[in-house]
């Protein structure tokens, strides 16, 4: 049961706001039940700015970490769907501007709707682990997040490291449904395995991100710099941009001079003896990871032969993902601070390619369950 929202914020007199924190994966945000946010879209985006603190590079005025992946909002309700437990609208909440966009679900954020839904009692645990279905409001796929629940709450402590995160906590399994074609038209929405963007070869894909793949070589890098050594290339990130416009058009999503995706990855060998290294524009920052739909999108890619993604792959780690209760490849990225596995069951024959179910190990950690109080509301024209 909510536990509801001080109504005060109407009149400028901002009440406080029952929020949790949570890690998800490599990400941090703000999950809110929907019922405790106002149903107008408008007015719900104008209060998370000021829960936020955007627009400010420090977000100092809120509870924003100040960088686009401490800058996330998950909204959670019971869900209608027969197929699943609850919605979950992604929310990213631009840091420098007044924007907040729902284009797209973000899979780390997604790792912490489980015990979310747990802790806050639209999902009754069962058992030691308890499956949560998940509808994505943003795109309409399905995933379940598999919960540790021990004596019937969730465990948060465990063994599993991820890639990111420093130390461990307890292992969720992520299993996929229905992502291809989750934003773009389909799976390669050009019917292509490569397509040639201004001279330069591109997989255009969509396995739950839209993402264009191209090997970093063609741009003139390696693929194993660092963000910082990336993005401290104006000529670089203006090439970069040029080609995420045109892919944009390609892959069926218009003008994407203001919107994030496509995302764009820069593939190159791997040197850490995983499958492919990866350099993940998001689009127009350097992610120091790689986020779980784009590395779904980026892995499945890798498992097609004939794309730019297999071009350049190695033999990655050996297993078939069966521990993970799911059978597939698994496809290791190699990212800037770490790795990340990936299980992918494709199949691409010269009639077509079928996408089975994908899967993904993460963490979470409940950080803080409280009451948020936002600053002074502004419309979304009276922001700067």
């Amino acid at each position: 049961m909510s536990r509801g929202i001080d109504r005060g914020f109407r009149s400028g007199q901002l009440g406080g706001i029952p929020v949790m924190v949570l890690r998800g994966g490599t990400s941090k945000g703000a999950y809110f039940l929907a019922s405790d946010l106002p149903a107008d879209p408008r007015e719900r985006d104008a209060l998370l700015l000021a829960v936020m603190g955007s627009p400010d590079p420090r977000q100092i005025d809120g509870i924003g970490g100040g960088h686009p992946l401490t800058s996330k909002v998950a909204v959670v309700s019971p869900s209608a769907d027969d197929e699943s437990d609850v919605d979950y609208l992604f929310l990213q909440v631009q840091v420098d501007k007044p924007v907040v966009s729902a284009e797209q679900p973000c899979g780390n954020i997604l790792a912490g709707v489980g015990p979310f839904a747990i802790e806050r009692g639209l999902v009754t645990p069962s058992k030691e682990v308890t499956p949560v279905r998940v509808r994505m409001v943003n795109t309409g796929a399905r995933a379940t997040v598999h919960v540790p629940t021990p004596a019937g709450r969730v465990e948060y402590a465990g063994t599993t490291a991820i890639s990111g995160v420093p130390g461990t906590a307890a292992r969720l399994i992520i299993d996929f449904r229905d992502t291809a074609g989750s934003v773009a038209p389909a799976l390669l929405p050009t019917g292509n395995r490569v397509d040639t963007v201004d001279g330069v070869p591109v997989t255009l894909i969509d396995n739950g991100m839209p993402v264009a793949i191209l090997a970093a070589t063609s741009v003139g890098v390696t693929g194993h710099e660092t963000p910082e050594e990336l993005e401290s290339s104006q000529a670089l990130r203006e090439r970069v941009e040029s080609l995420r416009l045109a892919a944009g058009v390609l892959m069926g999503l218009g003008d994407v001079a203001t919107t994030t995706v496509p995302k764009m990855c820069l593939v190159a060998p791997p040197a850490q003896g995983g499958t492919l290294a990866t350099r993940m524009f998001i689009p127009h920052r350097v992610h120091t990871a790689i986020g779980v739909l784009a590395a779904v999108t980026v892995g499945t890619a890798a498992a097609i032969p004939g794309t730019v993604a297999a071009a350049v792959a190695g033999p990655g780690p050996t297993g078939d993902g069966t521990d993970d209760a799911t059978a597939g490849e698994v496809i290791r990225l190699e990212h800037p601070t770490g790795w990340f596995d990936v299980v992918i069951d494709v199949s691409a024959t010269a009639d077509g390619i079928t996408v089975g179910r994908s899967s993904i190990v993460r963490t979470a950690r409940l950080l803080l369950d409280g009451v948020v109080y936002p600053g002074p509301l502004r419309t979304l024209e009276e922001r700067p």
